[in-house]
């Protein structure tokens, strides 16, 4: 692996240049990647373009933190556990035990491929995949904020936050999970910091009912809190906990395609019916579902896609993003005995007590008034669906600003195509900038699980390789 140093360029200059493995080896044979984003998708991205002979450098950029952590996997709490049992973990689809095999050789002999490891140990895992490529030449780690991203005839140029500058064939764009500007948001606190404990007895108010609140609230018992917690949403709505499951089986071709939001609900309803009388669960039916969510997504249109957002997107997320048996017994203690209330209601605003803490304003479900309520801290944990413009991080901001972007009409995500190349406002494609992940929703909506970015980054690997 290299420790790129990139020495300093006029910050006018357009001139770029290439890392010290290409200049000591020659001309390339193969493309030179750039991604930017080191969390579970850039890592992944990096691993699987590694393993193609056809891939001349990989750069993977990072501005803060370990690579291979990103925001799902960089907590360190036990308690938080992946929603997704081992066997469907692994992070590649043509391996399917090796994430299994990793954690009996390197951490658990006893662990079960059925059960749930924490987080954490996810993340290390991942930065155990990039580091077996550490040796490798056509590797290179930096540490930095990519500010600005400029597409040229022979390339693309990534410009870093200290000035310098990086030329690259192709950059991929693996950035994650939009992540509101906590400045703004204060007084509320982000569900993915962690924070000093509040007063032992007083009240915490959390705002979304998902699976960043169900973390939440496993942290804060595990504290020793014994105040109450009050969860805050629309719906009410909590995530299905995980059983055995036998996912049913699909056919393609038998997709209702370019049906109506209503019309895809109904059939998911049908299926889960199906499944019950042949003697499972709903899961079945979901399991069965999720391989083909990004073909039904793409072939809704926008209007369809809007109404799945506003009136079906909650009842699938409580479905298909399930939570572990322990994780789901842990809350519902707590709701029995009192201390976790989930109560439907919409958040409007939060203010500072002069006596200390906050007051939270709320309008209760079927209300039209609003009320009060004191807390220690509020913490945001409405979920991941940002709108990436108005969050938009500087790299965003300049390829916005350039028109060598645009936000999809939901403002769910960039807009890219189905080979992940991202979509100008003049509604040409890119040839060389490509968007994978979370950042990728807008085309695929269903990108946020490994096993889904695991399978998106193996396509882009071979297509990049073999360009």
């Amino acid at each position: 692996m290299n420790d790129l140093f990139i020495p300093p360029i006029p910050a006018n200059s357009a001139s770029a240049i290439r890392t010290s493995a290409n200049l000591s080896s020659g001309p390339p044979k193969g493309a030179h990647v750039a991604i930017i984003g080191g969390g579970a998708s850039g890592v992944l991205m990096a691993v699987h373009l590694l393993r193609q002979p056809n891939t001349a450098l990989v750069t993977l950029i990072e501005r803060s933190g370990a690579m291979g952590t990103g925001v799902a996997y960089s907590t360190i709490d036990p308690e938080h556990l992946l929603n997704t049992r081992v066997h469907n973990m692994s992070g590649f689809p043509e391996d399917p035990q090796h994430f299994h095999a990793w954690l009996q050789r390197y951490q658990d002999t006893t662990v079960n491929d059925q059960g749930f490891v924490s987080r954490a140990t996810y993340g290390t895992y991942l930065g155990a995949l990039l580091a077996e490529w550490d040796a490798d030449p056509r590797l290179t780690r930096i540490y930095q904020d990519v500010t600005d991203l400029t597409e040229t005839d022979s390339g693309v140029t990534l410009h870093l936050a200290d000035g310098q500058a990086l030329q690259a064939d192709r950059a991929v764009l693996a950035t994650g999970h939009v992540i509101p500007d906590q400045a703004r948001e204060w007084p509320l606190t982000d569900g993915w910091t962690p924070q000093e404990p509040p007063p032992p007895q007083s009240r915490i108010i959390i705002i979304g009912s998902g699976l960043s609140m169900v973390d939440q609230v496993l942290t804060i018992l595990r504290s020793g809190h014994t105040g109450p917690i009050l969860s805050l949403s629309r719906r009410g709505l909590l995530p299905r906990d995980h059983t055995a499951t036998k996912p049913m089986h699909l056919d393609s071709k038998h997709l209702p395609r370019g049906a109506t939001a209503s019309a895809l609900l109904a059939w998911a309803r049908g299926l889960a019916r199906a499944a019950v009388a042949q003697g499972g669960t709903w899961r079945d039916a979901v399991d069965g579902i999720r391989p083909h969510v990004a073909t039904l997504w793409r072939g809704l249109p926008v209007p369809e896609r809007a109404r799945f957002l506003r009136h079906a997107a909650t009842w699938w997320d409580v479905h298909r993003h399930r939570i572990p048996p322990q994780s789901q017994a842990a809350l519902h203690q707590a709701i029995l005995g009192g201390q976790l209330t989930i109560r439907k209601a919409a958040f409007q605003e939060a203010v500072v007590r002069p006596e200390g803490g906050f007051f939270a304003y709320i309008r209760p479900y079927g209300s039209k008034h609003r009320d009060a309520i004191t807390a220690s801290r509020i913490i945001d944990c409405r979920g991941i669906r940002r709108d990436p413009e108005t969050n938009a991080t500087p790299l965003v901001q300049s390829l916005l600003a350039q028109k060598a972007a645009r936000v999809d009409p939901l403002r769910i995500g960039l807009e890219v195509d189905e080979r992940c190349r991202l979509i100008r406002q003049d509604n040409t494609v890119s040839p060389r900038i490509h968007v994978i992940g979370p950042a990728s929703r807008a085309a695929f909506w269903e990108i946020t699980a490994i096993p889904d970015i695991r399978e998106q980054v193996a396509r882009l690997a071979v297509d990049i390789a073999v360009v």
